[in-house]
């Protein structure tokens, strides 16, 4: 039970499938839409210290299981999603999407921004996994970021501190990034549109953008692709249940045919099968999955 009262939202029982890219799995305990930094400052110092916190972005790159999840899901809306622009750095809201700060980056004419179009949740998100595409990655561009850990206290850490490695960073469970600001170059803002668009273009292309999917499914092994491990090993349109390997980019799972979160998350532990016996190579998750198993 939570004996909070706080200015945001705090819904029990909450569907979060709604919230989710694959429209698939359980409910949270409890909801939580903070309505400012302070107000997730005092509801995260009254909370039980062993209750599990966990932050949802745009809800890409996650499998929440069946069985819902335990503890909060703390959400960062509109109030955490600002971008403003600082000389040739950017302030962003950890609720704030790639695409909005790209977008703000080219307004200001800064440059050096443009990949963060190509990732596909928030800032938050993006910060805490190292987030890239197309040869960049956040570790390139991140300055230092505000943090609300778990007891409700807020920090402030370079980028430095971090500890950044491929599609990794050493943020703790339960911390919440609320701000970073990122660090561009001067550039021409038409340049910095063009560069956009072309990302844009690509993704279209070759991604199931139009489906419901959760973004890049498997780290990518160096010194191999991992779309290119899931189709030599035959994996290209594998189903189990409702979830599918797409048969546009082998490295994205969908929910074609009313996908269960088990349904997808068995179809990815089958495709790791068949990758490790056909090339001997272990993929490893980059989709995040939390949450309780459903009992059978």
């Amino acid at each position: 039970m939570i004996n909070v009262a706080p200015r945001g939202r705090l819904t029990p029982d909450a569907p979060l499938a709604p919230l989710l890219w694959f429209k698939a799995g359980g409910a949270a305990d409890w909801l939580f839409e903070p309505a400012d930094p302070d107000d997730l400052c005092a509801f995260l110092k009254a909370l039980p210290a062993d209750m599990p916190v966990l932050a949802l972005g745009l809800g890409s790159n996650l499998i929440v299981r069946d069985g819902g999840v335990a503890g909060v899901v703390v959400r960062l809306g509109k109030p955490f999603a600002k971008v403003s622009a600082d000389g040739e750095t950017l302030i962003c809201g950890g609720g704030a999407s790639g695409i909005s700060v790209s977008s703000a980056a080219r307004d200001a004419g800064v440059a050096g921004l443009e990949f963060l179009r190509g990732i596909p949740g928030t800032v938050g998100g993006f910060v805490r996994m190292n987030g890239g595409a197309y040869g960049r990655e956040v570790a390139d561009v991140l300055v230092e970021i505000t943090v609300i850990t778990r007891a409700g206290t807020v920090e402030t850490r370079l980028a430095s501190a971090l500890d950044y490695s491929y599609r990794h960073s050493n943020l703790a469970d339960g911390e919440i990034v609320v701000s970073a600001r990122l660090r561009g170059r001067p550039g021409d803002k038409a340049a910095i549109q063009a560069e956009m668009d072309r990302i844009a273009a690509a993704r279209e292309a070759s991604q199931p953008l139009r489906t419901r999917t959760g973004g890049s499914t498997f780290k990518n092994p160096a010194p191999h692709k991992a779309w290119e491990l899931v189709h030599n090993a035959g994996c290209r349109g594998l189903r189990v249940g409702g979830a599918e390997v797409s048969e546009k980019h082998s490295n994205f799972l969908i929910n074609s045919h009313r996908a269960s979160a088990a349904d997808i998350e068995a179809l990815g532990e089958l495709v790791r099968a068949h990758v490790l016996a056909r090339a001997g190579v272990n993929l490893e998750w980059e989709i995040q999955r939390v949450g309780r198993v459903r009992p059978a």
